[in-house]
């Protein structure tokens, strides 16, 4: 994607288009990143509910492990749109470096973690005696692995932040196929390959995640704005510690969060495997609906990013209320999916009518709540796009912690209303972070401005948007 086109994009046609342009590739890499636990839990639950618990709950600990990689991915994401969008593209290929470097040092500092305490985390979690033995051997595959991870995500987040949204997706495609072939043969083997059970599906994601590594390096490095420059790879202070600041919120946002669902899931644990079992299969069909939300989230961060970097304040604001109407029609028809199809789905995961009813319960409830999560999602996209990581994080705190853990225990657990309950309980946090965020938008006090790049040609952040078009015609 040229810069050039962002800057230009003068009438409401023409920024729907380019939203669009930078959205559809990022939701078909979700759906093809969201296909990957989807396959994996298809494929784990022919072997019994006690592998899908197993997997569930190693992927709630993975996902505290996701939301350190997604923070440095979301600083990089952030800086890189904001130096293109400021004309210095030479900063953006030094910090895009920079973050890989982090990336690196934090997945080895998870595998580690992994190698020396997979067994007591589970544990914390209450994992079942049945449970933790397979749990145990897919979390220290995966997780003493997950350099893999940090490195996809942050090198994913650097080419979309360069309004490359083509190329991720294109490598999650080609590693999901390979994924789903592989998850195949090794969990129920092959000719001479032997039957390796949930070990088998472990083993298929990292492989996956390997090839998935080497060619989003790869089309970084072909990148004529990000190529690698050798002497990029030493550790740089000034921007290793604009990552972490930017980051850090961003982080916490997401290990508040986990935190929080760590607890909430052992509620959940705490009404039975089958019932566990059942919020896991929810949550693999329902996060599909994710993937348009998370879709047009990633264009409003790019869009907004480059905006804020090139001081036009009033054309970020007008791409993310684009965005979140666009956002929002698309989540409305895929809640009312979700409602009408929630039991049909489920019938592929199980045959016990028990767990079916319990899935279709939640994924109904799951469908009326969607247009606030695509009003969630395009909010913080632009939030983080505009520096302000810190105002999500304080949200995410008192909704997780305050409204859905609490709500989760009382109307789960207390009042008996069981896995509705705790799927009623996840709605109203979504709806109360949405409303909140929605309030602080139209209040027009969402953006740092002290954070963002001044734009080259000494353009003043706080020109108009006439007054700043000979700087974005020197991009």
């Amino acid at each position: 994607m040229n810069s050039k086109k962002v800057m230009e994009a003068d009438t409401d046609k023409s920024r729907l288009k380019l939203i669009i342009i930078l959205a559809i590739p990022a939701v078909i890499e979700n759906f093809f990143q969201t296909a990957l636990g989807f396959v994996d839990t298809f494929f784990v639950s022919k072997i019994d509910l006690a592998a899908v618990s197993a997997v569930g709950v190693t992927n709630a600990i993975l996902a505290i492990y996701f939301a350190l990689f997604m923070a440095i991915g979301v600083a990089a994401n952030v800086r890189i749109a904001n130096f293109l969008g400021a004309n210095l593209p030479e900063k953006a290929r030094h910090i895009s470096q920079q973050s890989i470097l982090l990336a690196i040092l934090c997945g080895l500092l998870t595998g580690v973690l992994t190698l020396f305490f997979s067994e007591p985390l589970l544990k914390l979690m209450g994992i079942e005696e049945n449970v933790l033995e397979v749990g145990s051997l897919y979390f220290k595959i995966v997780g003493i692995s997950s350099i893999l991870m940090s490195l996809m995500f942050v090198m994913s987040a650097i080419l979309r932040g360069a309004g490359d949204t083509r190329s991720p997706m294109y490598v999650s495609i080609i590693i999901n196929v390979l994924h789903a072939f592989l998850d195949y043969v090794l969990i129920f083997g092959f000719l001479f390959i032997p039957e390796m059970g949930i070990i088998g599906a472990a083993l298929s994601t990292v492989f996956s995640r390997f090839v998935g590594s080497v060619l989003l390096f790869f089309y970084i490095n072909r990148s004529n704005v990000l190529v690698f420059r050798r002497d990029y790879w030493k550790p740089d202070k000034v921007h290793l510690k604009e990552l972490m600041t930017l980051g850090t919120p961003a982080a916490g946002e997401r290990l508040l969060m986990r935190a929080g669902q760590i607890v909430y899931f052992g509620f959940v644990v705490a009404l039975g495997t089958n019932a566990f079992a059942a919020h896991q299969i929810a949550g693999n069909v329902e996060v599909f609906s994710y993937m348009i939300g998370y879709g047009f989230s990633t264009a409003t961060t790019i869009l907004v990013g480059q905006q804020i970097g090139a001081g036009n304040y009033e054309e970020a604001k007008n791409y993310t209320k684009l965005s979140t109407y666009l956002a929002f029609s698309s989540m409305v028809v895929l809640g009312v999916l979700l409602f009408f199809l929630g039991d049909w789905a489920a019938s592929f995961f199980t045959k016990e009518q028990a767990v079916i009813n319990d899935i279709g319960t939640a994924l109904k409830i799951s469908g009326i709540f969607q247009p606030f999560l695509a009003i969630l999602l395009v909010l913080t996209g632009a939030f983080q796009g505009a520096n302000n990581t810190k105002y999500p994080m304080y949200l995410t705190a008192v909704g997780i912690w305050a409204v859905r853990t609490v709500l989760v225990y009382l109307l789960g657990i207390r009042f008996e209303w069981g896995l509705a309950g705790v799927w009623i309980a996840i709605g109203l946090d979504i709806a109360f972070r949405a409303i909140v965020l929605m309030v602080k938008f139209k209040s027009g006090k969402w953006v740092r401005l002290g954070d963002a790049p001044e734009p080259e040609a000494h353009c003043h952040p706080q020109s108009t948007k006439e007054n700043m078009s000979s700087c974005a015609n020197n991009y």
